[in-house]
């Protein structure tokens, strides 16, 4: 699994609740985060690093716990990938569908993304009735990874993002960056109890679970699943947001130096 930071460890802590039985080794790309301002052949190219990271570590899936890497990347990795490649991005259109009751869904997360508008694609095409509103929140990944998910710099900033999709009407608002559900508390403070907030993370473990079922894929249910963490960049607040806000125990984390592809 990777992501471009820590925010894919929401997904994580789902996929450990559900499927405890899995080694999962995770990567986050802390050296080059945000990826949400970044060309989608420059997001290509990062994620086909990471993923051969995870193949030569003898990886029978790969789960891209990144929006933006899911949006622009995955349909590259499926084709060129012998092992199957699983996103957010499907998975969590499908619980907005299920979640929202008045077909309003607005969809927050990086400029690259909500400009990829793969959700608007996803939603629509298991509902065409629903509209959707997308908003950018670039500031947002910073907060997190700064560890400001609670701070009164948060709230403003959330305020000016999400204000005009609140006076819009709608009642379901995807958290379109594995990030995002570390700022949910405060981002459910400010919206209040009229809007559904959708984390594709449980929603993306449970199609990692159907997958391997069908792939026949799946860890014998006897065996208990480890956890390795590696970085490509120190990160002084990653244990502190594991520790506090997903329950996640983490031991000895790697520093590993991504190799370029070759040319």
């Amino acid at each position: 699994m990777f992501d471009s930071g820590v925010g894919g460890l929401t997904v994580v802590a789902a996929l450990r609740e559900l499927l405890p039985a899995e080694d999962i080794f995770y990567i986050g790309d802390t050296a080059r985060v945000p990826y949400g301002g970044k060309s989608r052949s420059t997001i290509e190219r990062y994620s086909q690093e990471l993923s051969a990271e995870l193949l030569a570590e003898g990886a029978k899936m790969i789960v891209v716990a990144c929006n933006t890497a899911s949006a622009l990347a995955v349909p590259t990795l499926i084709e060129e990938l012998d092992v199957p490649v699983i996103g957010v991005i499907v998975p969590g259109a499908k619980a907005a569908v299920k979640a929202t009751r008045n077909k309003k869904v607005a969809v927050i997360g990086t400029r690259a993304t909500i400009h990829s508008r793969a959700y608007e694609r996803a939603i629509r095409e298991l509902s065409p009735r629903i509209k959707v509103t997308g908003k950018a929140c670039p500031l947002f990944v910073p907060l997190i990874e700064e560890g400001w998910a609670e701070h009164n710099v948060a709230l403003a900033v959330i305020d000016r993002y999400l204000k005009p999709i609140i006076e819009s009407g709608v009642d379901t608002m995807v958290l379109g960056c594995t990030h995002y559900p570390l700022l949910a508390e405060t981002i459910r403070s400010y919206v209040g109890p009229g809007i559904k907030l959708v984390n594709s993370a449980r929603n993306t473990a449970l199609e990692v679970q159907k997958l391997l079922a069908r792939k026949n894929l799946a860890a014998p249910l006897t065996q208990r699943g480890r956890l390795r963490v590696a970085l490509t960049d120190q990160s002084d607040h990653f244990l502190q947001v594991a520790k506090r806000a997903l329950n996640l125990r983490i031991g000895k984390v790697e520093v590993r130096k991504i190799k370029p592809l070759a040319l």
